[in-house]
């Protein structure tokens, strides 16, 4: 939720509105101002992107793959109700225990239900951008349950009271020296075990063994989860994802209910795509797949398994997604959560992820904010956007962001969430365009005096709202001459020739 942002029967007022606009605005000059925000971002999204371009090169018939898991996911989010059924259906068979969430609060009480129900106290968690979005971390600590984020990135992020900036990359503002400096500060650690990256990770998987070991509840996301065999796919690049669905005796995965596909071959496809488009991989490092609890022996037949939680438990979370099928919005619903638009989108490029106030940052999060929650608390995303298609193009399912966007900056006029400044100066132009000897003679008035004070055909500073542009690139000054009055000798010696 935007800092600013405040609900009154779901709609926002005009004060919250210029609130929540005022400080979208100074998030964007912080971020700006910040050199080392900057290098960490641009340096890290430039890798990432160069990765995808790369693996994307050496990929046969990445197109017709892209195309088809195009074809998968839209199909899935068409078809949801049958999906949903089918896996809920062999989940259970298989011993998961089912559960749904029609909000956030909804799915943090259950999972504190399912805690306190096993007497836990410690929890490991493997990263998911769905707890995040649900806030779960905060609902189980306030009911008593220590939680350990386990990803790298997360651990970090975690430790410094700090929150995700990235999808894929959750720590991107930071640069290194940071991370040495917290793990000083915070865990003890001695300058050799903070002297480099690899001294740092092996401080953290040491620091982190215990918790996975002591830990009496496993919490995860699903990057997909298979219709028709009930199985859970995670990708992740560390082993945490593993240790924290295995090791302790309860496993509890979080599901958002769009997150399926029908087939093991559909899942096969999509993986193709979603690591290259994620962080330049052919394939995750661990790619796991789980279906249902571990296996009980069998007297005088077939052993059990030795390793796996004794009970699975899976909340499958609406908390908005079901309002948007059937809408103008829904084909949003067929993101995978790969990162890739934040990689190459030129504003998050110079933003960052904390700038865009919501869970979801960059050109996804521009449409799932609003999606999920609601225009009137985050009319400001839709317009952070060039709308220059790049996010589309490195889409691994092609979803047309741009339209979108474009879709929400509609919905945005409809329902008059644009700024006063903005609504005015639309309605003088309205009225001036609808009038053409008016329109005539302001364009007429405003080329020649606009020609007069820029300085070489250019302004370097404008007044009020205009200074935006100015703040950082020149603004080009109306030409002298319309292109009507330039055009009409030339009409009229056309015109006179036999």
């Amino acid at each position: 939720m935007s800092d600013a942002a405040s609900h009154d029967g779901g709609v926002r007022s005009s004060s919250a509105a210029h609130l929540a606009s005022a400080a979208f605005h100074t998030r964007i000059d912080e971020a700006l101002a910040d050199g080392q925000l900057q290098r960490a971002i641009s340096f890290t999204a430039d890798r990432l992107a160069t990765g995808r371009a790369t693996a994307f090169a050496s990929l046969p018939h990445a197109e017709e793959l892209r195309n088809a898991a195009q074809r998968i996911r839209a199909h899935t989010v068409a078809h949801l109700d049958r999906y949903l059924v089918e896996f809920t259906s062999n989940a259970e068979r298989l011993g998961c225990h089912i559960h749904w969430a029609d909000t956030a609060d909804d799915a943090t009480r259950l999972v504190v239900e399912i805690a306190q129900a096993n007497n836990v106290s410690l929890a490991v968690k493997s990263k998911s951008m769905l707890t995040e979005e649900i806030r779960l971390n905060a609902a189980l600590e306030s009911a008593g349950v220590r939680v350990v984020e386990t990803d790298l990135g997360e651990f970090v992020v975690q430790l410094a009271g700090d929150r995700p900036s990235h999808i894929i990359v959750p720590l991107v503002h930071r640069r290194r020296e940071f991370v040495a400096a917290l793990f000083r500060d915070k865990l003890g650690a001695t300058a050799d075990e903070v002297a480099t990256i690899p001294a740092m990770t092996a401080f953290a998987r040491k620091t982190l063994r215990d918790q996975f070991v002591n830990a009496g509840m496993g919490i995860s996301g699903v990057n997909l989860a298979v219709a028709d065999s009930g199985t859970l796919c995670l990708v992740t690049n560390e082993g945490n994802g593993r240790l924290t669905t295995t090791l302790p005796r309860v496993h509890v995965a979080l599901l958002g209910l769009e997150r399926l596909v029908p087939t093991s071959a559909d899942l096969g496809v999509i993986l193709q795509l979603l690591a290259r488009s994620a962080t330049g991989q052919s394939t995750p490092v661990y790619t796991n797949l789980l279906t249902g609890p571990r296996r009980r022996g069998v007297e005088g037949g077939a052993p059990g398994e030795p390793d796996g939680p004794d009970q699975v438990h899976i909340v499958i979370v609406d908390n908005g997604r079901t309002r948007l099928l059937g809408s103008a919005l829904a084909e949003i619903l067929a993101c995978v959560r790969c990162g890739a638009c934040l990689n190459i989108c030129p504003v998050y490029r110079h933003i960052g992820g904390h700038a865009y106030g919501g869970v979801y940052p960059g050109p996804v999060g521009s449409v799932v904010m609003p999606g999920l929650e609601g225009l009137d608390a985050w009319s400001e995303l839709p317009q952070a956007s060039t709308l220059c298609g790049a996010c589309l193009d490195v889409c691994p399912v092609k979803i047309d962001i741009p339209r979108l966007l474009l879709e929400l900056r509609k919905q945005a006029v409809q329902q008059r969430l644009a700024p006063w400044w903005l609504k005015a100066a639309i309605r003088i132009f309205g009225a001036v365009a609808t009038r053409p000897a008016v329109y005539r003679a302001v364009g007429n008035v405003v080329g020649r005096v606009g020609s007069a004070l820029a300085r070489s055909g250019w302004f370097s500073r404008l007044p009020g709202p205009l200074s935006a542009w100015t703040g950082s690139r020149d603004f080009p000054a109306p030409a002298a001459k319309s292109f009507t009055q330039s055009w009409r000798p030339t009409r009229r010696t056309r015109e006179a020739r036999p």
